[in-house]
């Protein structure tokens, strides 16, 4: 949670972790994003440059507010690059994210992970 508050300029009060008052620890999310978005396979070579020029904005806005130089040095890797070092976290991280989500389908489907309908 202070890391959203960090990167984000407006965060919602509502979200991360909580502890009730007999200790019990919630982490609370948001259930569905609501915040509008667009089929981004209709935009045209133009429209996706500054569309891809607002998502770099916004990703180099949310690491400036964290304020640490070294972090960022050390994600940009050896070279230094950071266009390169994003773009191979990008892939790793959809890599993983698929494999997640792999093995949550299987355990969905062994019946070891309760599913609730229509949430």
């Amino acid at each position: 949670m202070a890391g959203q508050r960090l990167i984000q300029p407006a965060s919602d009060p509502f979200l991360g972790w909580y502890r009730s008052i007999d200790g019990r620890q919630f982490y609370v999310r948001q259930l569905r994003d609501v915040t509008g978005g667009f089929d981004i396979e209709r935009l045209t070579a133009a429209a996706l440059a500054v569309y891809g020029a607002i998502c770099g904005f916004v990703l180099a806005r949310s690491h400036a507010r964290t304020g640490d130089p070294a972090a960022l040095h050390g994600y940009a890797g050896v070279s230094g690059n950071v266009q390169d070092a994003t773009w191979a976290f990008s892939n790793a991280y959809v890599d993983q994210a698929e494999r997640d989500h792999a093995a949550l389908l299987a355990e969905v489907r062994a019946g070891r992970f309760p599913v609730i309908e229509g949430v």
